[in-house]
């Protein structure tokens, strides 16, 4: 297949949400056909709700600093889906993501022809399986997978990683993982299994007695991250410049590369991962951490686009992404705020409507190009019933959204894309 054919094969299979398939076993059964090339290298699996992509991207800038050959998986991607796949810093190319993505495929024609299968895995197991093949033809040391959903039965927990991070677990995609905090934390912590390294970032109280209690089921001793960390100075943008202090060191007036107060909890667990795999036997010194908490960036997390007027691009996609996102704002953004609004209908619209839309002057209802994007006339209905006194524009096409936002605001006013990645990563690929 050619790099075209791939992505339009894999897009055949259904949205990776709406088509999803939890469980292990069909992504077992495919890695056993391809050699199961996770065994060629170490890896660590980081699961929560919201700060996995920023804790793993982190991660990652730490690993390459200290000069370790790194695979990193994430999802969703913003642009282009050879994003979810990074070797040693770079996207796969378009060529090797074909390659492998023939591979996988072949594979499961011969699964299926064999009565080994019964159908085509999904496009989550289908991208899992071609991101841990393509790691070990590199010859990556570690492999960095963010979870895609839940944990226990996640395709990226086959690679059975011996370093787990949970990130702060909030409610979140309830029709697959429970309606309960306590329910939804379960799925998640059962990622840790006896013999890994866990290390936990700060929770809820009803997560964490979840997430404590596999702990003691599986005989770990987790490494608790503290939040605490001492702010130093900050940037007008947004860049804070802390002293962290982990179980094993100090790292002192460090510039973040992501912005937002909300990092400090990412960057704290990246932190306390990194010593963790020291303790595996990777060599990672004191100054590769500072750097790679330094250099690393995460586009679409509040992404600052310098233009005029500036474009703010953050993916909040749920009430906990909508929180930071405000606590963003209210601290250091003074102009006014043209906000860009659109979401998936199966989140909880209403309650990221009540913290975002009071900050903004003017609001833009759009639809992201996606099956489960929530109508713009229905994200007006929603705004119409929390406070008729709003501002609300609506434009279907996120193409004139953008257009709009940026003519009706002034050079010295913030326009701000929030409310999913999928609406981010369109506005993104126009504006750059």
């Amino acid at each position: 297949m050619t790099f075209d054919e791939a992505v339009r094969y894999l897009l055949s299979l259904g949205h990776e949400t709406l088509a999803l398939k939890l469980g292990l076993n069909t992504t077992e059964v495919l890695l056993r056909a391809l050699g199961d090339p996770q065994t060629a290298y170490a890896a660590v699996q980081i699961a929560g709700t919201n700060g996995k992509g920023s804790t793993a991207v982190t991660l990652d800038s730490i690993c390459r600093a200290a000069e370790i050959r790194t695979g990193l998986f994430t999802s969703p991607h913003l642009t282009s889906i050879t994003e979810r796949i990074r070797i040693d810093g770079a996207d796969i190319s378009r060529e090797a993501f074909a390659q492998f993505a023939t591979t996988v495929r072949e594979r499961i024609e011969d699964l299926i022809e064999a009565g080994e299968l019964a159908a085509p895995p999904t496009f989550f197991e289908q991208v899992t399986a071609i991101a841990l093949l393509a790691f070990k033809e590199s010859k990556i040391k570690l492999a960095i997978l963010e979870t895609g959903l839940g944990g226990r039965l996640d395709s990226t927990t086959v690679a059975r990683a011996d370093t787990v991070g949970i990130t702060p677990i909030s409610i979140d995609h309830q029709e697959y993982l429970g309606e309960t905090l306590a329910e939804i934390a379960a799925e998640k912590a059962a990622i840790i299994r006896p013999g890994v390294n866990a290390v936990i970032a700060p929770q809820d109280p009803i997560a964490l007695d979840v997430v404590m209690k596999a702990c003691r089921s599986s005989g770990v001793t987790p490494r608790l991250v503290s939040d605490d960390a001492m702010r130093a100075n900050s940037t007008s943008d947004g860049r804070l410049q802390l002293t962290f202090q982990s179980s094993q060191d100090t790292y002192e007036k460090v510039w973040m590369g992501l912005r937002g107060r909300h990092q400090v909890i990412n960057v704290s667990l990246a932190i306390e991962l990194a010593e963790s795999l020291r303790e595996r036997g990777f060599a990672i010194p004191h100054q590769a951490i500072v750097e790679g908490i330094e250099r690393v960036r995460h586009p679409g997390r509040l992404e600052l686009l310098e233009r005029h007027p500036p474009i703010l691009l953050d993916g909040a996609h749920n009430p906990a992404g909508a929180r930071a996102l405000r606590a963003y704002l209210d601290e250091f953004v003074t102009q006014p705020i043209t906000l860009i609004f659109g979401g998936m209908r199966d989140k909880q619209l209403t309650e990221m409507m009540r913290v975002l839309f009071p900050r903004a002057r003017r609001i833009v209802l759009t639809e992201p190009r996606n099956i489960r994007a929530a109508s713009a006339s229905m994200l007006q209905q929603y705004a119409a019933e929390l406070n008729s006194a709003w501002t609300v524009i609506v434009e279907p096409s996120s193409k004139k959204a953008i257009d709009l936002a940026i003519e009706s605001s002034g050079a010295t006013d913030l326009v701000c894309i929030t409310g999913s990645l999928y609406l981010v990563g369109e506005v993104r690929d126009r504006l750059k």
